[in-house]
């Protein structure tokens, strides 16, 4: 396969100190990258820069009004851009993560005017690389599925490349097992958590957490 020579790819196995420095770099300087997670690969680009969030938009030809899921490194970096409803709430989202389970939460007023919506979609993954470069960053990273809208996403570099490595600055990658299945989501924005989609981990085992 001929890679795309605007595209790097980036084994994180190889040297994970780098990658995780050069995905930094193309955070902040609001470009696009492909990245392995806890659950597929996905879109990666900071949720802050309108520009990037537009442009992955565009690349999945998806309507703006669509939110996407965000990670974030830890439950302390989270409260910075979230309204917690109850202690309870806090207790049950350190029971279920680090793991693949997306939680719709009620943004601060900050967030939500910055954002331009009172709720988003975080995540804490189970995945190290992801772990280490949210940390660094100190912000939240969207992931989204490499797709076009109604598509079945992409999971392998190579076909990332092929379909998508013209929009992309880089592909980090890893040559260990990858997942191919979705986060489950749930919406946390109310009292009591509400299915929204069932992926990676049943709603039954995470509604066990919920006291």
């Amino acid at each position: 396969m001929i890679e795309n020579k605007n595209c790097e790819h980036i084994n994180i196995d190889f040297s994970s100190d780098a990658a995780i420095i050069k995905a930094k770099e193309l955070y902040f300087e609001g470009l696009i990258f492909a990245l392995p997670t806890d659950t597929i690969y996905g879109f990666a680009a900071n949720p802050f820069n309108s520009d990037a969030v537009q442009k992955i938009d565009e690349i999945k030809k998806r309507d703006s009004e669509k939110k996407y899921i965000m990670l974030i490194g830890s439950l302390e970096l989270l409260l910075k851009y979230i309204e917690v409803k109850t202690e309870n709430h806090l207790d049950f989202l350190l029971a279920i993560w680090p793991n693949p389970v997306s939680v719709i939460l009620s943004l601060n007023s900050k967030t939500s005017n910055i954002l331009n919506a009172k709720t988003a979609a975080f995540r804490i993954p189970n995945n190290r690389f992801c772990i280490r470069l949210l940390n660094e960053l100190k912000m939240p990273l969207i992931s989204t599925s490499i797709n076009k809208g109604g598509q079945p996403f992409l999971n392998d570099r190579n076909m990332i490349d092929e379909e998508f490595g013209h929009n992309l600055s880089a592909i980090f990658y890893t040559d260990k097992k990858s997942y191919i299945q979705e986060s489950t989501i749930i919406d946390l924005s109310q009292n009591v958590p509400k299915l929204i989609r069932e992926g990676k981990i049943k709603f039954e085992d995470i509604l066990a957490k919920y006291k």
